[in-house]
């Protein structure tokens, strides 16, 4: 090693230990990294736990006497929960989502009253309609028979590695960039720059602190999640470890180049939520993006959130391999090494 390589390792050195040392001391700091990504996901595995298939809600008025009839018929074959009410109060019903169909007879035979925009309704009226119909004699065209498929991925599976990406995210964004304009803020960064210090070995010191981190916090996580929701891991540890690497790796340099000259806590503030706040609706944390317009697919998928969600979906619950990920792992290290670039580029100390 060169005398310059020499003199800089052990500056790099306590950089990334005092950085290290300045995060483990801050009992809130650890528990936003460890303890509330954890409540946050029992929070809503529990909310979107898997349940049985609720039965269609159908309700009608207690004079409709025919309507009455057929609704006992549903009941007793155990195919839907039933309500009467008033009339008055059937509107109100169908609207408020406490009833998915009314039953009502008319001149011309049975009437049904739902909401098409709701697919409760909808799923509702097919239902209901196909049982009365068998219930009455119907014989079909053809012969058909059912055959049952479990799907092997729960909202669970697709949400828990959503909310391990936005902790990532969060804890790189928020812990670089934050701290690093608070450094400044209080003219730190200032006593710093008095000293023989490369702005390079600086800001690596402050990344590599934060990944110092990332390992046990990935595997603390996917260790809840195998306890508590019983999600299986399908791919590899160390995949899952390259592409958390990465997603940390782009985060941390994105927050490096918004801390790089932001001087105020409000102006940080700003700039990171803005960073981040997009990504957590584009992004496909709690919904698939594919929910969106098709024309914005290709420039969602570019976002480091994405690529990162995307990635250890692909290896939590397809058991992808790094060819499998490597479009993801593209992506995430552009915005790395770029976002490095730039923060080293634009670095002030005051």
């Amino acid at each position: 090693m060169s005398d310059t390589g020499e003199r800089h390792f052990p500056a790099l050195l306590e950089l990334t230990l005092s950085r290290f040392r300045e995060f483990y001391r801050e009992p809130g700091t650890v528990f936003w990294a460890f303890g509330f990504p954890m409540l946050l996901a029992l929070g809503l595995g529990l909310a979107f736990r898997e349940r049985s298939v609720p039965l269609a809600r159908v309700g009608a008025e207690p004079g409709d006497r025919e309507a009455v009839e057929f609704v006992e018929q549903l009941l007793s074959a155990g195919l839907v929960e039933s309500e009467l009410l008033g009339a008055d109060e059937i509107g109100a019903a169908l609207t408020s989502g406490r009833l998915d169909l009314v039953l009502q007879s008319g001149a011309e035979g049975l009437v049904y009253r739902f909401d098409p925009e709701r697919a409760e309704g909808r799923g509702a009226r097919l239902a209901v309609d196909d049982a009365l119909q068998r219930l009455a004699g119907r014989a079909d065209a053809f012969a058909t028979s059912d055959v049952g498929m479990q799907s092997r991925t729960r909202y669970i599976d697709f949400l828990f590695p959503g909310i391990l990406g936005m902790t990532l995210m969060s804890s790189c964004v928020w812990g670089v960039g934050y701290t690093l304009v608070l450094a400044r803020k209080r003219r730190l960064l200032k006593r710093l720059a008095a000293t023989p210090m490369r702005r390079t070995d600086f800001l690596l010191g402050v990344f590599l602190s934060r990944l110092l981190f990332l390992g046990l916090e990935v595997l603390m996580f996917l260790g809840f999640g195998y306890l508590v929701f019983d999600i299986a891991l399908r791919g590899s540890v160390l995949t899952v470890g390259v592409v958390a690497f990465a997603g940390a790796a782009a985060f941390s340099a994105l927050a490096l180049v918004v801390a790089a000259r932001v001087a105020s806590v409000e102006a940080a503030n700003g700039w990171l939520n803005l960073i981040t706040l997009p990504m957590w609706m584009l992004s496909g944390i709690f919904f698939s993006y594919e929910r969106f317009p098709e024309a914005l697919h290709a420039p969602i998928r570019l976002l480091p959130l994405t690529a990162l969600n995307d990635g250890l979906r692909a290896v939590i619950n397809d058991g992808a391999g790094f060819v499998g990920v490597a479009p993801e792992l593209l992506v995430m290290s552009v915005w790395a090494v770029g976002g490095f670039l730039v923060a080293r580029w634009r670095f002030v100390w005051q």
